[in-house]
């Protein structure tokens, strides 16, 4: 269920500005109608924060090392010591890089040269004998040498080119590159890098010493984003010469809390009915004891429904699990999934809804295995009587065993996925219709056609890829039905009288039209469930069937086999239950209960407890 949201303001004095937002941000019920961004220092405080945090990962202890979580949580004023000694070390050592980084390109640039002392150079010069360093060409070192005003000593040459020392320079009507002297010699600069990586030597244990203060850094951390929500709040208020006021929305349920907390803090507030035309309104979704368990799910994908969408995760949930079992398709793997579940849950004490749903996807998992009578793709599994007793014999893989053909199975399992999409999409129009009919917005009438026209498709499934022996005459009579509905209904709203309604439907019967079409193919999309769930048992069957070509000795290499292949045959179907069991919800079903999922989460101004991504 969506909570009802109310518009709330509150107003108080401008000297107490901090007082109204401090017991704002303790009450933790107002979502903030509009967000400025917050004072540059509180952003700034927590990235710098984050990247220094990052930055001591690289120097933190093993995680076997017993003063891995030895370390105490400081207080502020040491951390800040603590802090602006890993920033001071951090700059430093960024410099010393950059300074080991400048002394070698310079010692590329000189090595050719040999060794020489720059210092003796410029004593030369300060001497009177200025010289300048050359490398010539052949062409070049002949025009050099053929100038009588040319006082020059060749050296040894260097990339096959003519090195030489010029007292003074070269005229300009010979071309050459001069050698720049450096300030530093290469003793002098080796020296240099060698003391800088000692410098960063030192900045390394600074680090190191650091990193054991990870939990400082969280609690730092905090603290920071808690500061920069406060500062955002406060850059958010409005305020006059005397008043300070404050706009959000607020769950109706709550109300009485805030309004308790008005009257204790003094606090003069106004509420009002949320605007028709507000698209800013948070959603708040309150889960049941069985819903919730799809919100890992919508965590992880990031969708929520729109304020004024109808909340489908309880048929989502279930929806979702069936697909799940089916695309997964293996008792076997069920099992895995269970026993590991379990194995996380024993160990890590942890029981959140995460947990909880993988709980019931393994079960119902082993479920649809069993009734199909797979168990890791093995044909031998039929030949355990009480394994074939659980299954039903027109849904089984192996079909043989129980005087069933191929051809049955498949059309039954095809079947059923056509009619569970049928279902699914039916409901999407009767959670529409519902909705609609509680604005008195007459273009239910259009989805009641959707919700003909999905039956209709559905006997046409049946009819042209099972084969099912069906008249096709009504069916062809029930899409035309559904066609009109649609086009004389689907412009209706309540802001709009009838003949406006009429007009803007007649005006959109082409892309009715089409839409027509989709529905079909929205129907046939769900027999990727039965495609999906054969092509994992196909898999899994090559896999077996590999490894029981090895004999003898090399058994481990069969049995090596069995493990990789049934690994990534169950990571493939993981991926698939994403890309095809996730769509059918996210897009189809929800298409057709009038859903795009728009929804703006509802994040209250408060004291978080834990650092929000």
């Amino acid at each position: 269920m969506i909570e009802k949201m109310q518009m709330v303001y509150v107003v108080s004095s401008v000297s107490r500005k901090d007082e109204m937002l401090e017991g704002l941000r303790n009450l933790g019920l107002l979502h903030l109608a509009e967000k400025k961004s917050p004072a540059r220092a509180a952003t700034e405080r927590f990235t710098t924060l984050s990247k220094t945090a990052t930055e001591l990962l690289d120097y933190a202890p093993d995680k076997k090392s017993k003063n891995k979580n030895s370390a105490p949580v400081l207080s502020d004023k040491e951390f800040e010591e603590m802090y602006q000694g890993v920033l001071n070390a951090l700059d430093k050592k960024s410099t010393l890089v950059q300074d080991i980084s400048a002394a070698n390109a310079e010692i590329e640039r000189i090595k050719a040269w040999g060794e020489f002392s720059p210092a003796e150079l410029k004593q030369l010069k300060e001497a009177g004998y200025d010289l300048h360093f050359y490398r010539l060409g052949k062409r070049e070192y002949e025009m050099a040498v053929q100038d009588e005003n040319v006082q020059m000593v060749r050296l040894a040459s260097i990339d096959k080119m003519d090195t030489v020392a010029v007292i003074g320079s070269l005229p300009a009507t010979i071309p050459a590159a001069e050698f720049a002297i450096p300030e530093k010699g290469i003793d002098e600069l080796t020296k240099e890098i060698e003391d800088s990586q000692k410098q960063i030597a030192e900045c390394d244990e600074v680090f190191k010493k650091a990193a054991v203060y990870e939990s400082s850094f969280q609690v730092q951390m905090l603290k920071a984003q808690n500061a920069e929500n406060y500062s955002s709040a406060s850059e958010t208020a409005e305020s006059d010469e005397d008043f300070v006021w404050i706009s959000g929305y607020l769950p109706e349920e709550d109300l009485s809390r805030f309004k308790a907390a008005a009257k204790e803090n003094g606090w003069a507030w106004a509420q009002e009915d949320v605007a028709e035309d507000d698209m800013q309104i948070p959603t708040k979704v309150k889960y049941g004891k069985v819903s919730r368990l799809i919100k890992p799910v919508f965590d992880i994908l990031g969708i929520l429904p729109g304020y004024r969408e109808p909340d489908i995760s309880l048929w989502f949930f279930l929806f979702f699990t069936l697909f799940f079992a089916m695309i997964i398709g293996d008792a076997g793997y069920g099992c895995l999934i269970l026993i590991g579940i379990i194995a996380y849950a024993a160990k890590s004490k942890k029981f959140n809804n995460a947990v909880y749903l993988l709980f019931v996807l393994s079960i119902v998992t082993i479920i649809w295995g069993a009734i199909t009578g797979t168990w890791f793709g093995l044909e031998s599994a039929m030949n355990v009587p009480f394994l074939r007793a659980l299954v039903i014999p027109d849904f089984a893989n192996y079909p043989g065993y129980f005087g069933v053909t191929a051809l049955t199975q498949q059309n039954t399992i095809m079947k059923f996925s056509f009619s569970i999409g049928a279902i699914q999409m039916a409901l999407g129009s009767l959670i529409s219709i519902k909705k609609k009919l509680s604005n008195k917005d007459l273009s239910w009438v259009a989805d009641l056609g959707w919700l003909v026209a999905i039956v209709a498709m559905y006997l046409l499934a049946l009819y042209l890829v099972i084969g099912e022996k069906l008249a096709i005459k009504p069916i062809f009579v029930l899409i035309g039905v559904a066609f009109a509905l649609v086009v004389l209904f689907g412009g209706m709203a309540p802001d709009r009288t009838f003949a406006q309604g009429l007009k803007a439907g007649l005006a959109d019967a082409f892309t009715v039209f089409l839409n027509t079409i989709s529905c079909f193919g929205n129907v046939m999309s769900y027999i990727r469930l039965f495609a999906v769930g054969m092509a994992g048992l196909a898999i899994s069957q090559s896999f077996n069937g590999i490894a029981a070509g090895f004999h003898g000795p090399l058994i481990i290499i069969g049995i090596v086999v069995v493990l990789i292949g049934h690994a990534l045959n169950i990571v493939m179907c993981f991926l698939s239950v994403v890309v095809h069991g996730v769509r059918l919800n996210v897009l189809e079903f929800s298409g057709q209960a009038g859903l795009e999922w728009t929804g703006i989460a509802y994040e209250p101004f408060k004291v978080n407890d834990k650092i929000e991504k």
